[in-house]
């Protein structure tokens, strides 16, 4: 499958990698494409669904209830020349097909030797769903939602049901609604559904205040993995005149560490113990020094709050921590537990490995051993996320 690359600030298509490791990514994202709300909402609200503009400067944006938004595909700038790599994409044509096209991607997952991915959203839901929250008219809001999960479901998932693992969206403004939404995507075949890191810092109730509840609840009895991205409740916050692409970009460990203590701490992987919580593009680097702070609050200052389960315990229990590369930190895998790390490419994003993760698998990781090697790369998450794998697993054993 030759893809046409008719645009200067892309490459032409890479050669197809060696393969050498059986790879499941848990962490790329989707660009929604134009089409995507056409014919998915009732008839009372098709005409005010998100829809694809060209604003003053001729750049293609979404356009939803007045409000413009600035770019069609956030950051999605794999197979870019290196030159072109820190400009937002401005029309679908700066992007490669498979940003938003599923027999694109497929083609662009073969040739990057991925066997399964799990794909966030992108510009118009704000990462989990928030912008349909936050209008005025929620029915219209709760209508979006759905069409954007029934097109993930149609378009996305069901094409290659193998080689997409299918998480949704759920309706924020409403935790009863919104527990409706995650079971009835459950019923379908989701296997998990992404939320707000920090919810109180997007304008929505904090996880300590009950709110919640309703939502946890149908996850853990759904088997619904919790998928928290970074920025999902906003960016680092900056100080005046700082730098924001380059300190925000360093600044992601910071935000995951702090989503990850506060969802610990709301008790709610305590109260429900097969619930699944999977940090994404976080890396791994604060993982060990979290678990060693949670033995320390609780042995030697005493500000642990009595659990029957060491939060550490609980900790290594619920929650997933995914990577792109670690490096320097992968020597902390036994603290973190092996069973615990899962591994992540992030396509389309300038962070992303697209299309050279097999090479970078080989650098980094290559010397591991052979079974924590197939754990972190698709073990793990085909078991996290209940997702086949090839007949034939890479590395062999």
């Amino acid at each position: 499958m030759a893809l046409d690359m008719e645009n200067s600030m892309l490459l032409p298509d890479p050669e197809p990698a060696e393969m050498r490791y059986t790879i499941i990514s848990v962490d790329d994202h989707l660009v929604e494409p134009p089409d995507m709300f056409e014919g998915r909402l009732p008839a009372a609200f098709q005409q005010r669904a998100p829809k694809v503009v060209v604003n003053e400067r001729g750049h293609e944006v979404w356009e939803f209830e007045g409000e413009q938004f600035t770019q069609v595909g956030m950051n999605a700038v794999a197979g870019r020349r290196k030159t072109m790599k820190n400009l937002e994409p401005t029309r679908f044509e700066d992007m490669r097909r498979g940003c938003w096209d599923i027999d694109a991607r497929i083609h662009d997952m073969d040739l990057n030797g991925v066997w399964a991915s799990m794909n966030f959203p992108s510009m118009i839901t704000g990462f989990c769903g928030r912008v349909f929250a936050q209008i005025d008219d929620k029915e219209l809001g709760l209508a979006t939602t759905r069409a954007w999960n029934d097109w993930l479901y149609e378009s996305w998932w069901q094409p290659y049901p193998e080689r997409i693992i299918p998480m949704g969206i759920t309706f924020l403004a409403n935790p009863e609604i919104a527990a409706q939404e995650i079971r009835r995507n459950a019923d379908r075949g989701f296997v998990a559904v992404t939320l707000p890191e920090r919810p109180q810092r997007i304008g929505l109730p904090s996880l300590f205040t009950g709110y919640w509840d309703p939502i946890v609840q149908a996850c853990a009895e759904t088997d619904t993995v919790i998928a928290l991205h970074v920025g999902s409740s906003g960016g680092y916050e900056l100080a005046e005149g700082a730098p924001a692409l380059q300190l925000g970009a360093t600044m992601f460990g910071q935000l995951s560490l702090a989503a990850c203590a506060e969802w610990l701490w709301s008790g709610y992987p305590l109260k429900y113990p097969n619930l699944k919580i999977a940090m994404s593009e976080g890396g791994i680097g604060w993982v060990a020094m979290l678990l060693d702070r949670l033995d320390n609050v609780v042995d030697r200052s005493g500000y642990g709050m009595g659990w029957d389960t060491r939060p550490a315990d609980v900790l290594k229990r619920n929650f997933w921590f995914c990577t792109i590369d670690d490096p320097s930190t992968i020597s902390t895998r036994h603290r973190i537990g092996v069973e615990n790390i899962m591994f992540e490419t992030d396509y389309p994003h300038g962070d992303g490995t697209w299309p050279e993760t097999q090479d970078l698998v080989e650098k980094t990781y290559g010397d591991l051993p052979v079974e924590e090697l197939r754990a972190i790369l698709s073990g793990n998450a085909a078991r996290v996320f209940r997702h086949p794998l090839p007949s034939v697993v890479l590395p062999a054993l």
